[in-house]
């Protein structure tokens, strides 16, 4: 009810010729040119991207000269190779794929090395180079880390082993913001280079895995998929290729892993989507390492036995739940410790016990209740370690670097990062860094952008099936938006785990149609029957028992003027 709303508004012209030239409805047409998109042709090649929209592998800096070292590699004689990953589903599923195609490769023993979240820590690990000997390995490579592991890497070449780097994570710079390189044979980091796709750790590996064995790599879309959508990368371009056409290839569960997290969470006989994934199958694959090793979960992905992935499924729900009551239990326990400290420019919360795996997601809920970069800390012992989550008007990574005296280390993005500090600099830290933010952000209000304004007469089955064309939806292809205005609440009520349900009206044609917002109870105190009110949602089918309804899936209720 905070936030600010912004309706786009494309001129009637332009509206016309798009929903006439490409035949598609008006409401469509209204929402293209607010994402760039402003000709028929434009439209096709957006509806059309795929597989075959897929761009060379070796336009990507870096790949050429991977695939390379790795080929002089088999070809030298070396039979066994080593993949790091990380422990975070694009860190595994990227892991998967890299094992399945340097078997291909001719690599007659693939290993693999997953850090564990709690003894190892995030990056490149030396315990990897331990494994790589005790297995007789020739060769290190890593996927989705490694690009600041200079002295994991400098240990590798010490002991004889080559090393490639794939990577998508920021790299160290100099003081004239020039990157600090590992010691490597060859190293994929598209942060590397300007102009490079903006990838995530699978969206690399992917690429890589192109380059080595053409389009058999084809067959690792839907591992691909899961990383770019759990990622956040932008869903524009190759991870919007690599996105759709993982999708496809998911909703055919040609990998059992796959059907077995669909049967598990509940969505076997249903369509999937951006964003049932990231609310079914990507929590549950990213629960193993938030709570324990998440190695097993390589297997998983990689199995060929129906029953073994079944078995795993039903194991990484259990584990998942855990994670959800966990969450939960901190979440509370921070928004005390928030009640007690304030919160000016940032909000950084730090206690005894909170654990570190569900950090980052405890971050994520309080920057959007908030609305504000958050910090989110585990203190152990002397030192204080956490994830932190941030707004769009603010580079929490940059902010850390600019703090990094204050640091023991950091890593990450622009909106989400790790850090780790001494116990004793919490409160030191929390009123720097909300300096910086106050001095980059002038008002500390959302933004809610609204793809169009529409008549209830204009939601229709058939505009959600419209609406499904524009999938993936994601991180830079976000679901389209609709405003709808002097709507009449009726039956307001709170049903489920905190979801707010109702009818909403619209009294000019007199029609009404179901509306959800989910989390939303706690605007229940502001609604009555035959409240008029200014809805933002998002139409959608709801499938149940059997049937399907139109609803409204709301993100947004304010008062009407």
């Amino acid at each position: 009810m905070h936030r600010l709303w912004v309706v786009q508004r494309p001129g009637k012209d332009i509206v016309d010729y798009l929903s006439r030239a490409a035949g598609i409805s008006p409401a469509l047409a209204r929402i293209m040119p607010g994402r760039g998109i402003k000709s028929p042709e434009a439209l096709k090649e957006f509806l059309s991207t795929g597989v075959k929209s897929l761009s060379d592998p070796f336009g990507l800096k870096g790949v050429g000269e991977a695939a390379r070292a790795i080929k002089e590699a088999r070809a030298s004689g070396k039979k066994t190779v080593l993949v790091h990953g990380d422990y975070d589903l694009d860190g595994i599923a990227s892991t998967a794929i890299m094992v399945s195609a340097l078997k291909k490769t001719g690599f007659s023993n693939v290993g693999y090395f997953i850090p564990n979240r709690f003894n190892h820590g995030y990056g490149f690990h030396a315990d990897c180079i331990s494994k790589a000997l005790s297995i007789g390995a020739g060769l290190v490579l890593t996927t989705d880390c490694g690009i600041t592991g200079f002295e994991t890497a400098r240990l590798a070449r010490e002991k004889g082993l080559q090393v490639v780097i794939t990577d998508h994570h920021e790299p160290a710079r100099d003081e004239n913001g020039a990157p600090l390189l590992p010691e490597a044979d060859a190293l994929v980091d598209p942060k590397l280079w300007e102009g490079q796709p903006e990838l995530s750790g699978t969206g690399v590996a992917f690429k890589l895995a192109q380059a080595l064995i053409g389009d058999d790599a084809l067959q690792f879309l839907d591992l691909a998929a899961l990383g770019t959508l759990a990622d956040l990368v932008p869903l524009a371009g190759e991870n919007r290729a690599i996105a759709k056409a993982g999708l496809e290839m998911m909703g055919r569960n040609e990998r059992p892993a796959v059907g077995a997290l669909r049967e598990a969470a509940g969505i076997s006989g249903r369509a999937l989507s951006g964003r049932s994934l990231c609310y079914s199958l990507i929590p549950r694959l990213n629960a193993l390492g938030r709570l324990d090793d998440a190695t097993p979960a390589v297997e998983f992905l990689l199995t060929e036995n129906g029953d073994r992935a079944a078995s795993f499924a039903a194991e990484l729900d259990r584990i998942n739940k855990e994670r959800q009551h966990i969450e939960e239990q901190v979440y509370q326990e921070a928004k005390q410790r928030l009640a007690e400290t304030g919160y000016d420019g940032a909000i950084v919360v730090a206690g005894h016990g909170w654990h570190k795996g569900i950090l980052g997601i405890v971050a994520s809920r309080l920057t959007e209740e908030f609305y504000r970069p958050a910090v989110v800390l585990c203190i152990e012992g002397d030192a204080a370690k956490g994830s932190a989550r941030s707004i769009p008007q603010f580079d929490i990574y940059e902010g850390f670097s600019q703090l990094k005296d204050m640091l023991i280390g950091f890593g990450g993005h622009r909106q989400a990062a790790g850090l780790r500090l001494q116990a004793g600099m919490v409160e030191k830290f929390r009123d720097a860094l909300s300096g910086l933010v106050k001095a980059q952000v002038p008002e500390f209000r959302g933004v809610l952008k609204i793809d169009a304004d529409i008549s209830f007469g204009e939601v229709n089955f058939n505009l959600v099936k419209e609406l499904s064309m524009l999938e993936p939806f994601g991180f830079g292809n976000p679901e389209p938006l609709f405003g709808t205005k002097a709507l009449q609440v009726v039956n307001p009520r709170i049903v489920g785990n905190g979801h707010l349900k109702m009818k909403l009206k619209q009294r000019k044609n007199h029609l009404q149609v179901d509306a959800i917002g989910f989390d939303m109870a706690g605007m229940m105190g502001h609604l009555e029957d035959s409240l008029t009110v200014d809805a933002a949602f998002t139409p959608v089918i709801n499938e149940w028992d059997g049937g399907r309804v139109l609803q409204l899936n709301l993100k947004g209720l304010r008062p009407s003027a």
